[in-house]
């Protein structure tokens, strides 16, 4: 499962509670954080374009050896461009692929901005914040969409469960 969308959008938390959830169900799980995964393997990148594309390839090449030997990877990270998912989506596999389209409105992620980084941006103390001066590239074609206004991240969680048990995935 790979969970895009912008920063506080809800990605992490849903993706935590969906990992608990796989894991209950006898399955073990591979979360792989954009910020944790940005911390330590991705060190030393900035936030230009290729250093974004470039992380992501990580994380794609990362979760594609996990589903390869047959585990469950559930990846929560902006990856902002359409073309890059596409090409996680290759790397990994197509049938093994579930992308899902975190749809937080930018005005709602603002309203949380756990982090601080949209009151940053909007001071101008940092640049290149996806969805403020850097774009965002909605999903084409997500396999879920959560806008997570309808529904809290436990409710988030369990609907992208009822779509991976409807193509009998892991749970």
């Amino acid at each position: 499962m790979w969970l895009t969308g912008l920063s506080g959008a809800g990605k992490s938390t849903i993706a935590q509670i969906l990992s608990a959830h796989i894991t209950d169900c006898g399955r073990t799980v591979t979360l792989l954080d954009g910020d944790v995964v940005r911390t330590h393997l991705s060190r030393g990148l900035g936030f230009s374009r290729e250093d974004r594309d470039t992380n992501i390839r990580r994380i794609g090449f990362v979760a594609a050896e996990v589903v390869r030997h047959r585990g469950v990877v559930i990846v929560a990270a902006v990856s902002p461009y359409e073309a890059t998912r596409n090409e996680v989506r290759d790397i990994i596999g197509r049938e093994s692929f579930v992308l899902v389209h975190v749809a937080t409105p930018l005005a709602v992620c603002e309203q949380r901005d756990v982090k601080g980084l949209y009151a940053k941006a909007r001071r101008g103390e940092i640049r290149g914040l996806t969805g403020i001066d850097d774009p965002y590239e909605p999903p084409v074609s997500p396999d879920i969409v959560l806008t997570t206004l309808d529904c809290d991240a436990p409710e988030s969680a369990r609907r992208i469960a009822r779509v991976l048990a409807e193509r009998e995935r892991t749970v």
